[in-house]
């Protein structure tokens, strides 16, 4: 970060912002989740979680914007700079282990190419 150049937060909160992903990004779908991703943003990549009440209880929001914020801390040193994408979780996320739920997740960032893991440095 250079002086005077603020810093961008990882989780998008703005109403903006979203809406301009949902606008302007390509849909990938998985059984658990669907992302919205959007290239072209100039700072490092950024994530935004998005629940509608359709997906449950209260209760059962936060539990899966809590999972979802842990996925997206634990990937955010191997994304790829130059991307914003929006999470929108389904209600068969919770009925999973963590472990696999993860798995999926950074699966489907790696076939996106918005995750490179395990790189060798050279």
């Amino acid at each position: 970060m250079t002086a005077g150049q603020a810093s961008v937060p990882f989780f998008l909160k703005r109403s903006r912002d979203i809406q301009l992903i949902k606008k302007n990004g390509r849909r990938v779908s998985t059984g658990l989740f669907n992302l919205q991703i959007s290239p072209g943003v100039p700072q490092d990549a950024t994530m935004g979680i998005v629940i509608g009440r359709r997906f449950g209880t209260a209760v059962r929001r936060n539990r899966a914007k809590r999972l979802f914020r842990e996925l997206g801390r634990a990937v955010r040193p191997d994304l790829v700079p130059g991307y914003a994408f929006l999470v929108f979780p389904k209600r068969e996320c919770l009925n999973l282990p963590f472990m696999e739920l993860q798995q999926v997740w950074r699966g489907t960032l790696q076939r996106q190419r918005l995750a490179r893991f395990g790189v060798p440095s050279s």
